[in-house]
């Protein structure tokens, strides 16, 4: 994303003509993400602000577990009890997860939630989307966004062009209306994952070059945006922890895995076969589930749709 505070410019290129597809085996563009899974250190407290105050179903719960969604499950939290708030740098890993709204009214009724409560948030305006950020009880990143319509995306040059401007809290307060907040609404699904690692280069290999997402947008300092079909992202990396940065430790909150929905088995089977012929690690994990840590050590899982 550019730091610039301009708006998306009517002249730019029109939409579909930007991003770097992947050079040698592409993703297929129904991909999507699937749930996150996350080690929190007291099962009680995170969901109190994921269901409580964010307002997903609790799908399931066992004992040290849980899965929340909205029409099927989007996070599983795994406790490990007195599990380490997260380090403020020095860790690759999760620097966000990002739920995605159906709709911009959707984005208003929580922002107003949020402030009725007296959760203060991040925020901005990307271009292609308007964005709040928080972070859970246990220093987990979060992105809350609603995308803007894609025939309004825009080039800057080769690249999608993302912006971080400024949000516009009174349009959106607008959009809300009258109707208040009553939790996540059908339609939510997780829209991208944002990801630290140890060494962009790296990243961009697993990435773009084996796992086949195409690059969208790469000149931001640090940062790498890579989709499946021609959206904005599904996945960034940055290497902002630092030099050096590690996994998380064991007794460390932290992202246990993610998934990458494809649409088939045999997609799964060959987007592991191009990870296996670069290198990487892939690893049977039942009903076609395919799952192999990157680089920087996350764990990320291909999963057939069904």
């Amino acid at each position: 994303m550019s730091k610039s505070t301009s708006t998306p410019d009517s002249r730019l290129p029109n939409v579909g003509t930007y991003g770097r597809p992947a050079p040698n085996f592409r993703l297929p563009a129904q991909a999507h993400i699937g749930r996150v899974r996350l080690q929190v250190g007291d099962l009680d407290r995170s969901l109190a602000y994921y269901a409580g105050l964010l307002g997903f179903r609790v799908l399931d719960r066992a004992p040290g577990r849980a899965e929340l969604g909205v029409d099927d499950t989007l996070i599983e939290l795994v406790e490990h009890k007195g599990a380490k708030h997260v380090p403020h740098r020095g860790r690759t890993g999760l620097f966000h997860f990002a739920i995605l709204l159906p709709d911009r009214a959707s984005l208003g009724r929580i922002l107003g939630r949020l402030y009725a409560t007296g959760i203060h948030t991040g925020m901005a305006d990307h271009a292609v989307s308007e964005a709040l950020y928080l972070t859970d009880p246990d220093g987990l990143g979060i992105e809350i966004y609603a995308d803007r319509p894609r025939e309004s995306w825009r080039a800057n040059g080769e690249e999608l062009l993302m912006v971080t401007d400024p949000l516009d809290v009174e349009s959106l307060n607008q959009a809300a209306g009258d109707t208040p907040w009553t939790g996540m609404p059908g339609g939510t699904v997780i829209g991208h994952v944002h990801l630290h690692v140890r060494d962009s280069g790296e990243a961009s290999r697993f990435y773009h070059e084996a796992l086949g997402l195409d690059l969208m947008a790469w000149s931001y300092p640090g940062a790498l945006f890579m989709s499946a079909g021609g959206y904005h992202h599904h996945l960034a990396t940055n290497i902002w922890a630092g030099m050096g940065a590690l996994p998380p430790a064991k007794d460390e909150a932290q992202l246990l895995s993610w998934e990458l929905v494809v649409p088939t088995d045999e997609a799964v089977k060959a987007a592991a076969k191009s990870l296996e012929g670069a290198g990487g690690k892939a690893e049977a994990a039942g009903d076609g589930v395919v799952a192999i840590a990157d680089p920087s050590g996350t764990i990320v899982r291909l999963v057939p749709a069904r």
